[in-house]
C-alpha cells in the first residue's frame, strides 16, 4: 500500500519554496515533513506537478484510489478529497491526521465539516486530549448512524531524541518565546507583559523566531521595539536551530492550549528551563509536581527572574524531582520513535 501526504491546502503560503525546499514555517508542514522522512518515497499532494529536493509533489488526478493511503492533515478537506477521488467509483482510502486540537476552529460550518470526515474517515490523532476532542465533535456534528463505526487511534508526537546539543550559557541569560505564531491562543500579548515586568528587575534578552507571515503582526512588532529583544525569522537550518536552543536560558509558554508541544519539549530536551501555564495540556509533557507552573502573572515573573538568575538550581531542582538528569527523562517520555511505531502499525491495521 502506497501513501500520500496532502497539507497546506487550507493556507496561502506555497507548499515548496522557490528553492525547491518543502515550506516547513508552519506545525503542520513540519509534522508532513516527519511523515515523509517515514515513508521514503512518498509524495506530497499539491495544486501542481513539482520535483523539490529530495521529494515529489503530485496532484489529486495522480493518485491510485485503490493502491495510496492519503494522509490528509487538512482535515476540513477530507469530504472534498473523497469526492475528487471517488468520481470514477473507486473506494477512497483517507485517513485524517487530526495534528492540531479541533476546538482550534470556531465556526459551526468547520465543525459540521469536521463531523462528516471523522464519521467516514479512520481518524490518527497527535495526542490524547486531541482524541477527545475529536470524539466530542464526532458526538455532536457526526451523523448519528456513523458514529459509532468511527476509528479513532492516538499518539504523542515526540521528537528525535538522539541529537545531543551542547549548552552554551550566555553572559546575557537568553529567553525564549516557544512559538513560531503570533496566533491568539499563544497568547503572546500575555508573554509580553510578563518579559516586560520581568526586565525591569534583571537583565537578560527576550528572542522569538516567526513564521514569515507572523513578523509584521502587533505583537511581534511591539515585541520587536526594545533593544533586549530580538524577534526575526525561523532559522533556515535545523542545525541553526538546535544551536540556539543550546544557548537558550528558559522559556515562557503563555498558549492556552496544545495540541502536543512540540517546541516546549525540544528546548527541554537542551536544557532549557520550562516555566508553563497551570493547564491541563502542560501535564502531559511534564512529570507530576514540575516546580515551574505559575498560576497568576506574578508567579510567572518570579519563576522567571529565577530561572534567568539561577538556572543552575532549576537544573538541579529538575534532576531532583525525576531522579536523574531530568533531560534523559525528557528522551524516554517523548521519543519519537514510539510515536512511528504506533502510527505505522494504526495504518497497517486500517488499510491493509
Amino acid at each position: 500500500m502506497d501513501i500520500a501526504v496532502k497539507f497546506g491546502a487550507l493556507r496561502p503560503a506555497p507548499i515548496v519554496t522557490p528553492e525547491g525546499d518543502l515550506n516547513t514555517e508552519s506545525g503542520q508542514a513540519v509534522l508532513a515533513d516527519r511523515l515523509l522522512a517515514m515513508y521514503p518515497g512518498a509524495p506530497l499532494i499539491g495544486k501542481e506537478r513539482l520535483s523539490g529536493n529530495g521529494f515529489e509533489v503530485v496532484t489529486l488526478d495522480d493518485v491510485d484510489p485503490e493502491n495510496t493511503v492519503v494522509v490528509n492533515l487538512d482535515v476540513l478537506d477530507s469530504v472534498g478529497i473523497f469526492q475528487r477521488l471517488h468520481r470514477d467509483g473507486y473506494e477512497p482510502k483517507i485517513m485524517n491526521f487530526q495534528w492540531i486540537n479541533p476546538s482550534t476552529f470556531n465556526h459551526p460550518a468547520n465543525f459540521a465539516a469536521m463531523g462528516l470526515a471523522y464519521a467516514f474517515f479512520p481518524t490518527f490523532c497527535a495526542g490524547e486530549r486531541t482524541a477527545g476532542e475529536v470524539h466530542e465533535v464526532l458526538e455532536r456534528w457526526g451523523p448519528s448512524e456513523y458514529v459509532n463505526r468511527a476509528r479513532i487511534a492516538w499518539a504523542d508526537l515526540g521528537v528525535g531524541t538522539t541529537r545531543e546539543v551542547m549548552r552554551q550559557d550566555q553572559a546575557v541569560p537568553i529567553v525564549l518565546y516557544p512559538a513560531i505564531s503570533m496566533e491568539g491562543r499563544k497568547q503572546p500579548t500575555l508573554f509580553y507583559k510578563i518579559v516586560t515586568a520581568a526586565h525591569k528587575k534583571v537583565d537578560f534578552q527576550v528572542v522569538a523566531r516567526l513564521a514569515q507571515s507572523h513578523l509584521v503582526t502587533d505583537p511581534a512588532m511591539n515585541l520587536a521595539q526594545h533593544e533586549w529583544t530580538n524577534v526575526g525569522p525561523l532559522r533556515a537550518r535545523r542545525d541553526h536551530y538546535w544551536s540556539e536552543l543550546g544557548k537558550t536560558t528558559a522559556f515562557l509558554a503563555t498558549s492556552l492550549e496544545e495540541a502536543y508541544g512540540l517546541a516546549y519539549v525540544e528546548a527541554m530536551l537542551s536544557g532549557v528551563v520550562g516555566i508553563f501555564p497551570d493547564r491541563e495540556w502542560v501535564y502531559r509533557l511534564v512529570p507530576k509536581d514540575y516546580p515551574f507552573v505559575y498560576r497568576t502573572r506574578d508567579e510567572a515573573e518570579r519563576l522567571l527572574i529565577r530561572a534567568v538568575t539561577d538556572p543552575a538550581s532549576c537544573r538541579a531542582e529538575l534532576d531532583a524531582l525525576v531522579g536523574r538528569p531530568f533531560t534523559e527523562w525528557v528522551r524516554e517520555h517523548h521519543d519519537r520513535r514510539d510515536f512511528e511505531q504506533v502510527f505505522k502499525r494504526t495504518v497497517s491495521d486500517w488499510f491493509e
